[in-house]
């Protein structure tokens, strides 16, 4: 009887271990796509490097509220699923950061030499739009 109880423990304590980190890893997030906000979940799954096809810009100065934004969504273009081309956008030097919603307002920022945008390979990420 007392390994009976044992074995369930271990088993319980197993399955708690396996699943806390799984938990604290998955998440719900927020994208532009649009100049809308779209919800994602975040999951624990990644792709290997420069592997990314749907198009992400992650500002790295961006103005307050700025979110990632998104190239792509379910039912508009060559949408994958969220195997995600990561691109950095960083405004340049003397610009003031305005908020960016759409790919189109980061081409637009880029034509006018308000920001730089870089391929970040190693940042390609995976992570559904709901």
């Amino acid at each position: 009887m007392r390994s009976k109880i044992a074995i369930v423990a271990a088993v319980a304590l197993t399955a708690a271990v396996v699943a806390v980190p799984a938990m604290a890893t998955t998440g719900k997030g927020s994208l532009f796509h649009d100049g809308a906000v779209v919800g994602t979940v975040v999951v624990p799954a990644h792709v290997a490097p420069g592997s990314g096809s749907d198009p992400f810009y992650k500002v790295t100065n961006g103005a307050a509220g700025q979110l990632g934004i998104a190239g792509v969504a379910p039912g508009d273009g060559p949408y994958h699923g969220g195997d995600w081309q990561v691109w950095l956008v960083t405004f340049n030097d003397g610009v003031t950061p305005y908020l960016l919603t759409s790919d189109e307002a980061v081409l637009a920022a880029k034509a006018a030499g308000d920001v730089t945008v870089t391929r970040a390979p190693d940042a390609d990420f995976r992570c559904p739009i709901t």
